[in-house]
């Protein structure tokens, strides 16, 4: 045990319900909102903030289930709490809402231990880089043209990011045709200089797939992500080519045997923090890869994303989500300006910097 570290003493969470500006949705899914489940955790005179992007149920599983099994431990011991709340949801079921309620915690202990130590969550989870790329993602399908030549002309010529992702796969793949359509408009905005990836949300069938990886290579498309579910995994080991695109997939990781299954199928891992298991899960999902000579990149959650990627040696990118930024912006203080390629978390600020807004603050019980 950590001599010294203030003991847990109070673990809460909340869930907001934020609306999207406009109906959304990628190949296989549509939404009108985001929920966002929000835990503390208390220890001596610091105050660890965490969050995960899933349903309300999070809050009182966090709070009945997940609390109890780290109260009273020294907050510095954070692999400790994460192998007691491990054990204590053994019976429930650890991929889903579950792990997501468990990220959220561990998340919020990693902050609170830094905190307590007053060092940078980025340096306590061990920084080798001092910065990491970024790329704007959205691109939704429910978009008209304009509104999407809006927001790649907002990421690319506006916030200098070389990268960007749209959405493709719409109605479940029956709109080829209607994607490409999208892909060529991307480019034509964007420019030769910019990278062009897509993400179809496992909306085709591996057959499909194949035969779009010749038009997508025309168009420069370099990063094609979930071309059909995750759990195909032989569909997404056939989509592997020497030409490209790199298929990508891992945001639905809830767990370390996940990962290992994914990690010799794709070009590169993706890891969703607020998913996986919190930034304790991360860090050895990323050495699954690196194992491999494989490299990881950040699904969502941008804010929380970049503290962890800069630990991460064998990192690519973080998924900077149009609705993350817009929702992370709104709740929480200290977040991060993906403007110019690249974000640096801050090497002297205590643990993430991040806190609800005084705003927001305001109306959480006492």
């Amino acid at each position: 045990m950590t001599r010294g570290s203030p003991p847990v003493e109070r673990v809460t969470a909340r869930a907001h319900r934020v609306p999207t500006p406009a109906p959304e949705a990628d190949g296989t899914l549509e939404w009108d909102s985001t929920t966002i489940v929000v835990v503390h955790v208390d220890a001596g005179p610091v105050r660890g903030l965490g969050w995960t992007y899933a349903d309300a149920a999070c809050a009182p599983l966090v709070e009945r289930t997940l609390a109890p099994a780290v109260l009273g431990a020294p907050v510095a011991d954070v692999r400790v709490c994460w192998t007691a709340m491990q054990r204590a949801i053994r019976n429930l079921g650890r991929p889903g809402l579950v792990s997501c309620a468990l990220s959220a915690v561990d998340i919020a202990l990693w902050d609170a231990a830094a905190r307590s130590l007053d060092v940078p969550l980025s340096r306590l989870l061990g920084r080798v880089h001092d910065d990491v790329a970024v790329y704007g993602s959205g691109g939704f399908t429910t978009m008209a043209d304009d509104e999407l030549t809006q927001q790649l002309e907002g990421w690319v010529h506006r916030q200098r990011i070389p990268r960007v992702k749209i959405k493709v796969g719409e109605s479940w793949g029956t709109r080829v045709d209607r994607d490409l359509e999208r892909v060529a408009l991307a480019r034509d905005v964007i420019g030769d200089r910019a990278a062009l990836y897509v993400d179809a949300n496992g909306a085709y069938s591996a057959g499909l797939a194949g035969r779009l990886l010749e038009p997508l290579r025309e168009a420069g498309v370099t990063w094609f992500e979930e071309p059909v579910s995750s759990d195909d995994l032989d569909g997404l080991s056939r989509l592997r080519t020497p030409g490209g695109p790199d298929i990508a997939a891992g945001e639905y990781g809830y767990d370390l045997p996940a990962f290992a299954r994914l990690v010799p199928v794709v070009d590169c891992l993706q890891i969703d923090v607020t998913r996986c298991g919190g930034y304790t899960e991360w860090l050895r999902a990323a050495a699954l890869a690196a194992a491999v000579n494989r490299e990881v990149s950040a699904h969502c959650a941008p804010n929380l994303s970049a503290h962890v990627a800069v630990a991460t040696p064998n990192f690519r990118h973080i998924e900077w989500f149009a609705d993350h930024d817009r929702i992370e912006n709104l709740l929480f203080d200290g977040c991060l300006d993906p403007a110019g390629s690249s974000v640096t978390p801050s090497p002297a600020v205590p643990g993430h910097g991040l806190t609800v807004r005084a705003d927001v603050a305001a109306g959480y019980p006492a």
